[in-house]
């Protein structure tokens, strides 16, 4: 099963809907409620730092037999330095994002604990591409 979903920039009415509804289609397929706590919550972090860090992107969930795929891709403006982006409490987001309760630097670190296996890539300037697997 594929599904996809369009995350705009900075548009946070509607942010959450992509992980929600994930939510959602796990519980009717019977998937494991801890299973689906760990994909909605990688998939709201990745979400967000869509909405706030990117010109927009989509999320595209893969249901399998055994495990979860969740991607998640933006169009720019890539990540500087994932090392860094990595470690807890590190964030690039703007003070006003801040204020609004986002931007504590915990989305990267957040979706790499939910995840069996977690892959990141960037291209500074053109995009970041999340790969998180989660088994069932």
């Amino acid at each position: 099963m594929k599904f996809e979903y369009t995350i705009s920039n900075l548009n946070f009415s509607t942010a959450g809907e992509a992980s929600s509804n994930i939510k959602k289609v796990l519980k009717l397929l019977g998937i494991d409620s801890k299973i689906i706590r760990r994909a909605a919550i990688a998939t709201y972090e990745a979400e967000i730092n869509i909405a706030i860090h990117s010109h927009g992107g989509k999320i595209i969930l893969y249901i399998e037999e055994d495990s979860i795929k969740i991607t998640a891709i933006d169009k720019g403006p890539g990540i500087e330095n994932i090392e860094l982006a990595m470690k807890e409490g590190y964030s690039t987001a703007t003070h006003e994002i801040r204020e609004m309760g986002f931007g504590a630097g915990m989305g990267l670190p957040n979706i790499k604990k939910c995840s069996n296996e977690f892959s990141i890539t960037s291209e500074f300037g053109k995009y970041t591409k999340l790969e998180i697997t989660i088994f069932i």
